[in-house]
């Protein structure tokens, strides 16, 4: 099975709430050394990830931008601390069984506080993040206004992100932001310089053309598996997936088209409340309560419960 291929099953292929596909983090390995490119959907919350899981896509991306946007309705620039991001992805990491990639945003301090940072997002079981090298506080990498520290500087904090994870299968991706304030060639010789500090994955964040997005593929062949970034309505032009799979890239994340499917349709929810004073002409485009109730594994409860009942008498 390809990529982003269904098996025909999906609705059994979601985590449960005993036990866990075994060694996810070996899993995405094997994943990113196949025949590519990987596709990871973005998930904002748990339901999200369960819905990605159920549609038989092999990997789950935690958004940072929709991470930020679901618990406080804010964009993403920055707001959020470690501490919340972690927990998401606690909670999407529970929902699933299939590898999790989460967005570690900067570190969330000095390399210090990366060795922190890797030890928290290890130990909430994702299987992979990434580490950018802009200031703190951070933007979204398709917003203008970005900044970014010394290229030294993001050297020791992923020197210091390879020796603080306890799990060698744990995924380090190193991104770079530095395309947008210093140009491609400074952004490519980041990537190169990342890759030797042991990062796994490069990921050159926003390039404008396809023609960059060939440069980034043609100067980074062979140093370290590439990221493709498919931010919806962001400044990367959004190339099929058969040109980036041309290109050579190994992982492509689709971060927050989940979101804003949701937006759309809780819009168009409200629009008819509103108009008709109920929700019921919007009903026939909804998911069934008892279909929902199923997605959410309320077959699985009722079985716990009756599996595990005490007997009386």
């Amino acid at each position: 099975m390809t990529h982003g291929e269904t098996t025909g099953c999906e609705e059994d292929a979601v985590g449960d709430l005993l036990g866990h596909g075994s060694a996810p983090r070996k899993r995405l390995r094997e994943l990113l050394a196949a025949p590519g490119p990987l596709v990871a959907p973005g998930a904002y919350d748990a339901l999200t990830a369960r819905l990605i899981e159920q549609a038989g896509f092999d990997v789950v991306y935690m958004t940072g931008f929709g991470t930020t946007a679901s618990l406080i309705g804010r964009p993403d620039v920055g707001l959020l601390t470690g501490t919340e991001m972690v927990d998401n992805a606690r909670r999407i990491v529970a929902a699933v069984d299939v590898p999790v990639i989460a967005d570690a945003d900067t570190g969330y301090g000095n390399a210090l506080n990366v060795v922190r940072t890797v030890q928290a997002y290890e130990q909430a079981g994702v299987a992979g993040i990434h580490l950018e090298d802009q200031v703190s506080p951070k933007k979204c990498g398709h917003l203008s206004g970005k900044a970014v520290i010394p290229r030294e500087e993001m050297v020791g904090k992923l020197r210091a992100a390879v020796a603080a994870r306890r799990d060698p299968d744990f995924v380090l991706i190193a991104r770079t932001d530095a395309a947008a304030v210093h140009g491609l060639a400074d952004a490519i010789d980041r990537a190169r310089a990342y890759a030797e500090a042991g990062a796994d994955l490069l990921f050159v964040e926003a390039p404008t053309s396809e023609a960059d997005l060939a440069t980034v593929a043609r100067e980074l062949s062979g140093v370290a598996p590439l990221v493709f970034n498919w931010a919806e309505g962001g400044r990367t032009p959004p190339l099929s997936l058969q040109r980036i799979r041309e290109l050579g890239f190994s992982l492509v994340l689709y971060p927050i088209g989940t979101l804003l499917a949701a937006t759309a349709g809780v819009r168009a929810l409200l629009d008819t409340v509103r108009r008709d004073g109920t929700p019921a002409a919007a009903l026939p485009g909804l998911p069934l309560f008892g279909e929902f109730t199923d997605l959410i594994g309320l077959p699985e409860v009722s079985d716990l419960e009756a599996r595990f009942a005490g007997e009386s008498g």
